[in-house]
This record gives structure tokens, C-alpha cells and sequence, in this order.
């Protein structure tokens, strides 16, 4: 029987390089250069997406740590050292998600450019960035859901590797780092698939249909999971926010496509000449 995975990766002398690292590492370099691809056929210098993967990434780390610092603060708040603490665990991808809307908010005012754009090229490449990066914590057994058996896991003809990799202290845990991966997944091929058709998409929406796929998704999937931030007993943090993304989302899009002035997705960059 094939037991639980090594975290670990490698060793490099007294440093250990985890899985989750390599796994978030090479998510985010597949996202930028799909990102970078799509910038140059949309009329955006390529150079911007660099900028903004630099100024972003940070931000989003720390955005992430204090949205669960934040919805944890019971705890922290007897525990100020801990704060700062990532090492051991504690962040959330909807606060990374926010610091980095903010992060190209500030960049795009200050470099002439569209946000509705970059958001629309960046969009498909975060969710596929997100799907693989769902994949580090399954190496480090988190994300998981409630538990299960052997035979509902094997009935979903799951690799051998994954159930056991869900046996987590002593039980068989949901996998649901998987049901999240694959509809990130189904929505970044769909996603792909259509967005360059003529006149199906005006700057913005595709960034907004990204938002409402996701989150639509990430509500059922959070019902299903174990470690969710609360706001009170059975209202889970991540729910809220879900529906709230959602309904916004889809009320900016439909005010936007009644518009007749918004550029189509395929015009791209309208600024060319002031931001290049």
C-alpha cells in the first residue's frame, strides 16, 4: 500500500525546499508567460505583466496572511509573535486575490493603462495558477474535507496515490484540494476556448466571468471543507464572500454589456501609444 507522500522536495544542506513551494513556484511561472503571450497580442508590453508579477506577489502573500490573521484574531490576539508566522501555516487566496486586484488597480492608474485589460489577460492564467497550486496542499495534506471511506474515495477511480494521500490521521478525508482544482481547471480551458471569438466579450468581462466562476465554485467546495474561517457559528467566511463576489460580479457585468462605449476584448490596448 502506497503511504503519504514526502513534503520535502529536496534538501539543500540544513534548507528544505518543500513541495508546496516548487508547486506554487512553477504555477505562477506558467500563468506569467501564458500572461505575457496574451499581453503582446492584446497590444500590451509584456514588460508590464513582469511589473506587475513583481509588485504583486508580495502584496498578495501579505494580503493573505492578514485576511486570515484578521478572521483568527481570537487567537492571534494572545499571540502577537505568531502573526508573522507563515512558516506554520495560515493563508487565504481570497485575501492574496484582493491585495493583487489592489496592486493592478494602483499600477494600471499610474501607467495609463486599462484595468479591465490586464485584468481580462490575467484572469484565465490566475486560474490556472490556481488549480495547480491546489496541488501543494495536497502534498502537505490540507484543504481537505470531512471524512470519508475507502470505497466512496476508490468509487471516484481516483489514483491509488491520491487516496492514500487522504488518509489524514487515521481517516479518509474528502478531497476537496481536488474538487477545486478541477473546476478552476474546467474554467480556465473554458475560458480559453472562448475568448478570443469576435465580439463575445467586452474589456472586463472576462476578468468578471473568471470572479463569478470561481467563486461559485469555491462556496460548494468550502461547505465541504474542515478548516474554514468563521464569522459566527456556521457562517463560514469564505461562503460570504462567495455569493457577495458573485452577485457583484454579475451585476457589473450586466451594466457593463448594456453599455455601447466599452471596447471588445479583442480592440486590446487602446493606450498603446502612451504606455509601451
Amino acid at each position: 500500500m502506497i503511504g503519504a507522500l514526502n513534503p520535502i522536495a529536496l534538501h539543500l544542506g540544513g534548507l528544505e525546499i518543500h513541495w508546496y513551494g516548487v508547486i506554487i513556484a512553477m504555477a505562477v511561472l506558467i500563468a506569467v508567460t501564458l500572461a505575457m503571450k496574451e499581453a503582446t497580442a492584446r497590444g500590451v508590453n509584456e514588460d508590464h505583466i513582469l511589473n506587475l508579477v513583481l509588485w504583486a506577489l508580495p502584496f498578495a502573500l501579505i494580503g493573505a496572511r492578514l485576511y486570515y490573521v484578521m478572521f483568527e484574531w481570537g487567537y492571534y490576539v494572545k499571540h502577537p509573535a505568531e502573526i508573522i508566522a507563515i512558516w506554520k501555516g495560515g493563508i487565504a487566496i481570497y485575501g492574496a486575490l484582493i491585495a493583487a486586484v489592489i496592486v493592478f488597480l494602483v499600477y494600471c492608474h499610474y501607467k495609463w493603462l486599462s484595468p479591465w485589460l490586464i485584468f481580462d489577460i490575467a484572469a484565465p492564467t490566475v486560474m490556472l495558477a490556481q488549480a495547480i497550486g491546489r496541488w501543494g496542499n495536497f502534498m502537505n495534506q490540507e484543504a481537505f474535507g470531512a471524512k470519508t471511506t475507502l470505497t466512496y474515495l476508490r468509487g471516484l477511480h481516483l489514483p491509488e496515490f491520491i487516496i492514500q494521500q487522504m488518509n489524514i490521521n487515521g481517516a479518509f478525508r474528502q478531497p476537496t484540494f481536488l474538487y477545486e482544482s478541477m473546476w478552476n481547471l474546467v474554467g480556465f480551458v473554458l475560458i480559453m476556448s472562448i475568448r478570443h471569438h469576435k465580439h463575445w466579450f467586452k474589456q472586463g468581462e472576462i476578468f468578471l466571468s473568471y470572479v463569478m466562476w470561481y467563486s461559485f465554485g469555491r462556496f460548494f467546495v468550502e461547505g465541504m471543507r474542515t478548516d474554514s474561517l468563521y464569522l459566527a457559528a456556521g457562517l463560514r467566511v469564505s461562503q460570504l464572500l462567495s455569493i457577495v463576489l458573485f452577485v457583484v460580479a454579475l451585476g457589473i457585468f450586466i451594466w457593463r454589456r448594456k453599455k455601447q462605449d466599452e471596447p471588445w476584448y479583442l480592440e486590446g490596448n487602446t493606450l498603446k501609444a502612451l504606455n509601451n
